[in-house]
């Protein structure tokens, strides 16, 4: 059997983020991936120059047909950009029953902004209410509850639990964004928290982490992993990814992470 993902999201031009990241996940992770681009950004490592959304006709009709014909066992669900996106894409998972993983991309790497504010209530009521789990970084947690960022573990929890308040099933709190030499995660379930801990890596190679991140779970539950197990191993293959960030050595600003890690061998 082959385990097949769908992601939608942005297209990324420098080919460290978004529907180029995603896919590098899936195929590094032994999963069949298929894709739904909601818009293209001329970017590179340094900046994002140049953003277009694809009309909301265009977006129903890639998820249409990927469903018709397709046996998908996980979506994920990035960049969507516009409040019209957000809906076609409510519209077209309305009867979808696999595993959804929502990243709320609002922000890139380079501090461009992703999703504009007039988004944010659609992206709540229309989206998070669908999903098995949401995965954000603290300015994107604190964005989408309208607080300030989490600062420390208690913090990050409570908004953790805040955000479950609002339908997910589960919410990875993304805890990278903090300061020090530990870097952690907290899974927030209604009954469960799992914590995720990792050393800093010294690398400005981090461009996409967090798509590879939410790609990789889906992946997982694709694979028919449980949740905490899917999140597990997303969590160690993203750690390998950025350590081995600084081999592939692409751009001048903030490089992508290494997804073939596990299979490529560089001389």
């Amino acid at each position: 059997m082959v385990f097949q993902a769908l992601t939608i999201a942005g297209s990324d031009s420098g080919g460290g983020a978004g529907i180029q990241a995603d896919l590098k996940t899936f195929s590094a992770l032994g999963v069949y991936g298929a894709s739904v681009i909601t818009a293209i950004t001329a970017q590179n490592t340094c900046a994002v120059t140049a953003v277009e959304t694809l009309s909301r006709a265009m977006v129903r009709a890639q998820i249409d047909a990927v469903f018709d014909d397709l046996a998908i066992n996980a979506v994920k669900i990035g960049m969507l950009g516009d409040a019209q996106t957000i809906e076609a894409v409510a519209e077209g998972l309305a009867d979808c029953q696999v595993p959804l993983v929502l990243d709320p991309v609002m922000i890139a790497k380079s501090g461009d902004v992703l999703l504009p504010d007039e988004a944010m209530a659609a992206l709540r009521i229309r989206l998070l209410p669908r999903a098995d789990l949401v995965t954000p970084n603290l300015p994107e947690a604190a964005q989408l509850l309208n607080a300030a960022e989490a600062r420390d573990e208690a913090a990050m929890l409570e908004q953790g639990r805040a955000l479950l308040a609002l339908g997910p099933r589960a919410v990875l709190m993304k805890g990278g964004h903090r300061a020090g030499a530990e870097c952690v995660d907290l899974l927030v379930t209604e009954h469960h928290v799992l914590r995720l801990s990792a050393p800093r890596h010294p690398t400005r190679n981090t461009h996409g982490t967090g798509c590879t991140l939410s790609a990789a779970i889906a992946a997982g539950l694709a694979r028919n992993m449980p949740m905490q197990e899917a999140v597990r191993a997303a969590h160690r293959y993203l750690q390998g990814a950025i350590a081995a960030a600084d081999q592939l050595n692409i751009g001048s600003g903030h490089g992508p992470v290494h997804h073939f890690h596990a299979v490529w061998h560089n001389g």
